[in-house]
Formats: C-alpha cells, sequence, structure tokens
C-alpha cells in the first residue's frame, strides 16, 4: 500500500482519535511531521509527542489535549496544500485562522512556523495545514 500524502494521514489520525476522545494515537514519524507537532505543541493545540523506536523509521506518539469536562481542544483540523494543488502565499496574503482563534501551518525558508510567527516575520511559504 503506497501512501501519497503522509502529512494527510497524520493528521486524520489525529482527528480520528480526537473525535473518539482517546488519550493518544501514534503516527509514523518523518521529520516533517515532528516539525508540524512541534508547531502544534507550541501553540498549546496538543499535549505533548515524543519519539518511539519502532523498525527502521519510528513512530511518534502523540499526546492529544482536552478541555475540563472532556471537551475538544481540536474543533477542526484540515489540510489545506496537498500533493495535487499547492497553496502558496506571500507575506501579505498570510491571513488569521477564525479571526486569531485557530492556527495555520506554514512551510517557509526559515522552517515550519506558525500564521502568527511568519507575519512578525514578514515571510510567506506554502500553507500545509489549518487547525482551530
Amino acid at each position: 500500500m503506497s501512501m501519497t500524502d503522509p502529512v494527510a494521514d497524520m493528521l486524520t489520525r489525529i482527528r480520528n482519535a480526537n473525535s473518539a476522545i482517546k488519550p493518544h494515537t501514534d503516527v509514523p514519524a518523518s521529520k516533517l511531521k515532528g516539525e508540524i507537532l512541534r508547531v502544534l505543541l507550541e501553540q498549546r493545540y496538543i499535549a505533548g509527542y515524543n519519539f518511539i523506536e519502532s523498525g527502521k523509521q519510528g513512530l511518534y506518539r502523540i499526546y492529544l489535549k482536552y478541555a475540563p469536562g472532556r471537551k475538544r481542544v481540536i474543533t477542526k483540523l484540515e489540510r489545506v496544500s496537498r500533493p495535487g494543488l499547492r497553496k502558496y502565499v506571500t507575506a501579505r496574503q498570510v491571513q488569521q485562522v477564525l479571526s486569531g482563534l485557530g492556527l495555520a501551518v506554514i512551510s517557509t525558508s526559515k522552517g515550519l512556523m506558525s500564521d502568527d510567527q511568519c507575519r512578525q516575520d514578514n515571510l510567506g511559504g506554502e500553507v500545509i495545514c489549518q487547525i482551530w
């Protein structure tokens, strides 16, 4: 089975575990996924993650975050730029997600950043995903 979009697979695994109110989920590891998880952790959308040695590739165990009363912190998670249709924005086109309540993960020349960080550093790039 070949996977054409591993990032979309990771986001789907997070979305499914979040909707089932699971404490954690496992995804195959890669550098790009690790950077996306770093941004999600910095912006407090996940409780944490760690790398687990498993065969050649390894796994990331992602610990999901919930508010009191089992309320989900992540209500929507969607892939924006995909292999068949890339979405790029300039520094001026970087917009807030849900009037600043959400987050866009953007791949820039200086690495993956949140939309707020891109606006501060005046950088554009490929919009990987949006979370709110």
